[in-house]
């Protein structure tokens, strides 16, 4: 099969061939259709994703959408010929999407929800997963919360957004400028971060009270103002990138809580990979009940082209989740 290889950090990726794999115990065997692009393997190319746990060579691609070649021994739920989605790999031992098969844990994977084509649901799995840990496992989100969304027409942020509403929640977002009709296009009101203070939108959208959930995508500082606008008591601030060292004082004299999520830890520990998949099949049911649509940025890439696709995402190019056309 043609796959993509890093061979060192920072080195060019290579397209090459390698032998196809077969699906072991547990495992199911993928024909790949398409392959999300997140800025976390532009990081694990680069050689600044420790946490990742990747050592070239290395094929990368987190998130996949495909079809089932084969089942391994023990997997129920699947049959050749079924659309599944997932996040799969690209981390630890695990191969990554940027090949025309994976061999990849059943647990991982889920149907593909019929009302989307292959590129749309390859750029779902992780941020799906990791808005939906945030809202719904850690800070449970219902109706009549009000939500913040830092990042809110991001990769995870847009899919954030859509999950709070789903469940009911009055969704606020931050963004720069030129980004703010995103975030309203997904029924979230806009706060332009560069012209308002966290006190200013506190004060305006809950009365000073502050928000029951915040998520912030962005981290650095922005985790820091998410600790200024959190609700007195039983607020609940999350992050996917709770990086770096940070006060909690403005969060504790507030008495509102904390959660990080690190999306990648079943991938890497093997274990509570079948929640990734339950969520999942959560995800297609909204997305079928047409609560839930990707953004996608309109180039296509391929195999050839992965470079490419790795430079849009480090120049701040893209217009939604980037995509790699493998089969």
């Amino acid at each position: 099969m043609r796959a993509v290889v890093l061979e060192k950090f920072g080195g060019p990726l290579m397209l090459r061939e390698l032998d196809q794999p077969e699906a072991g115990p547990g495992q199911v065997l993928v024909r790949i259709a398409a392959s999300g692009v997140n800025p976390l393997d532009t990081k694990i190319a680069a050689g600044q994703a420790a946490h990742a746990r990747v050592q070239p060579p290395a094929v990368l691609g987190l998130d996949l959408a495909g079809v089932v070649e084969a089942t391994g021994v023990g997997v129920t739920g699947f049959t050749p010929g079924d659309a599944v989605y997932g996040l799969t790999g690209g981390v630890g031992e695990l191969q990554g999407s940027l090949a025309e098969y994976a061999a990849v844990d059943a647990r991982l994977i889920a149907r593909q929800p019929t009302s989307l084509d292959q590129r749309q649901a390859a750029a779902l799995p992780l941020a799906a997963i990791t808005a939906w840990e945030g809202l719904v496992d850690r800070a449970r989100v219902r109706s009549g919360y009000k939500v913040l969304v830092h990042g809110g027409a991001g990769g995870v942020g847009h899919v954030a957004v859509q999950i709070a509403r789903a469940f009911g929640a009055d969704v606020y977002a931050t963004e720069s400028p030129r980004k703010l009709a995103v975030v309203e296009q997904f029924g979230a009101t806009p706060i332009d971060f560069t012209a308002t203070a966290v006190e200013q939108y506190v004060a305006e959208h809950t009365d000073g009270q502050g928000f029951d959930v915040v998520y912030d995508t962005v981290g650095g500082a922005v985790l820091d103002a998410s600790f200024a606008a959190v609700r007195n008591y039983t607020g609940h601030v999350v992050s996917s990138l709770g990086w770096g060292t940070h006060s909690i004082a403005p969060l504790s004299f507030r008495g509102a809580t904390y959660s990080g999520v690190f999306t990648l830890l079943p991938m890497l520990s093997g274990r509570g990979r079948e929640h990734h998949g339950d969520i999942l099949r959560e995800v297609a049911k909204l997305v079928q009940q047409g609560a839930i649509t990707p953004l996608l940025d309109p180039r296509h890439f391929t195999l050839g082209t992965v470079a490419d696709a790795h430079t849009a995402i480090g120049d701040r190019t893209a217009t939604g989740k980037i995509t790699v056309d493998i089969g």
